[in-house]
């Protein structure tokens, strides 16, 4: 398994981030299924007010490649994705076209304790 952490911030909209977090507590069927099939173990979506962080975890794949067949699954599926986009926007820092943005690993406590050396 692959974990990547990506942002995205949701419209600065009272309306909009009551939408999305409504839309998440009934997700439709088919995307669940369609993204267990594209590749996605796990995923976690947190916000702080209007950012959004999703800790994904793949069975390897490429998680741009595994959004992809996602979106590409059914027009249900693509219905979807289009009304969560209608409710977010890029974050400051991603890259041009990027929609939700890969975030840098800095720090992880289980590799620097694996360095750490006992006199």
């Amino acid at each position: 398994m692959t974990q990547y952490v990506l942002t995205v911030d949701l419209k600065d909209d009272p309306s909009a981030i009551a939408a999305y977090r409504e839309h998440h507590r009934r997700v439709w069927p088919e995307v669940i299924e369609s993204l267990r099939r594209s590749g996605i173990i796990r995923m976690d979506i947190y916000l702080l007010e209007r950012r959004g962080v999703m800790i994904l975890e793949t069975d390897g794949r490429d998680p741009l490649r595994c959004f992809a067949e996602h979106r590409a699954s059914s027009p249900r599926v693509a219905e979807w994705e289009a009304l969560m986009k209608s409710l977010q926007q890029p974050p400051p820092g991603g890259e041009p076209g990027e929609w939700w943005a890969m975030m840098e690993p800095v720090f992880s406590l289980e590799e620097a304790a694996s360095q750490v050396i006992d006199p």
